[in-house]
């Protein structure tokens, strides 16, 4: 009998995260990125069908995507089991995470975590001071309370969406948190991702 990822046990979690390949998001996968946002988009948008919202829709296309994985500004992080597409997490200036999405059949098996981890380690520029700020779905509130942030204002509603301000504060270096490099051992090239895992 062939299993669907819903169907995973503890052992298939760790051989399907152990075969994930981590790669360094480029301008030609904005069409995957764009597609796996976009079968969201009921849940992002405050009306289902999106209508209200079409600035957000556009600020999430394929050419917006595009634009953002060519600018030194953003750094795109893309998990990949096989060649399907299983997630990928985008950060701006190095402190604001502006997307963080796992495909629905490789969700609850850690992959959200694991970019996130990755994201700490490999991309933690210089001048930061490892704090970071998302603008969270509502359904995506309780993930970003297990990253460590806590909400930074209140619900806020405009052109079509609501989301949760959140902040993640800067950790001592001494913590230990896993992920935070110190400044002679980040990757160069401007904190951009590396390649696989």
């Amino acid at each position: 009998m062939q299993r669907t990822p819903k169907a995973f046990g503890v052992a298939d979690l760790v051989f399907v995260r152990s075969h994930m390949e981590f790669r360094a998001g480029v301008p030609s996968e904005a069409e995957a990125i764009a597609g796996l946002i976009a079968s969201f988009q009921s849940e992002l948008t405050d009306d289902p069908s999106g209508a209200g919202a079409e600035e957000f829709l556009a600020s999430v296309s394929a050419q917006a995507e595009r634009e953002y994985l060519a600018s030194a500004r953003y750094n795109y992080l893309l998990a990949y089991s096989g060649s399907q597409l299983a997630g990928f997490i985008s950060i701006r200036d190095g402190s604001h995470l502006c997307h963080l999405f796992v495909e629905r059949a490789y969700q609850r098996q850690g992959i959200a975590r694991l970019l996130w981890e990755r994201a700490l380690r490999q991309l933690w520029p210089p001048g930061t001071e490892g704090a970071f700020t998302v603008n969270s779905s509502l359904s995506a509130v309780p993930v970003y309370l297990s990253f460590g942030f806590s909400p930074a204002g209140s619900l806020q509603s405009m052109r079509g969406i609501s989301f949760l301000p959140m902040r993640r504060p800067a950790l001592p270096a001494a913590s230990g948190e896993t992920g935070v490099r110190p400044a002679s051992s980040r990757v160069p090239g401007r904190g951009k991702f590396r390649g696989r895992a």
